[in-house]
């Protein structure tokens, strides 16, 4: 049975990769595994070992903390509009392509979405 904590980290790792753009065997070879390995730990079938995210998070260029970043005390995850944000494949490759933009470019376009949804600038 998977533990509901190796299935958000293995979520936050994928999450990651995508948003730096990387594939699968990418990170795999990065971190000294075959791919499948990564597949199994972003599905939570594996557990990933405390040295093993060590070299993730060096690959990804990512904290340790990210990787439980929406866990509560207890291990279990938190719900809500960012984390239903954060499973979304098409938001996280728009999250992507929006840090390739410059900030004012960024800052413009975010007003532009928030005018056409209807909410006004904060």
């Amino acid at each position: 049975m998977k533990h509901p904590v190796d299935e958000h980290v293995g979520k936050r790792i994928r999450q990651c990769r995508w948003m730096v753009g990387m594939t699968q065997q990418q990170l795999a070879e990065a971190v000294g595994i075959k791919f499948q390995q990564i597949q199994k730990y972003e599905t939570g079938a594996n557990r990933v070992s405390a040295s093993r995210l060590w070299d993730i998070s060096r690959a990804l260029g990512a904290p340790i903390d990210y990787f439980f970043d929406g866990l509560d005390a207890e291990g279990a995850r938190h719900s809500g509009e960012v984390a239903a944000i954060l499973a979304d494949k098409e938001a996280l490759d728009l999250m992507r392509a929006l840090r390739a933009f410059p900030q004012a470019q960024r800052r413009r376009l975010f007003d532009l979405a928030r005018a056409l949804g209807g909410q006004s600038a904060a």
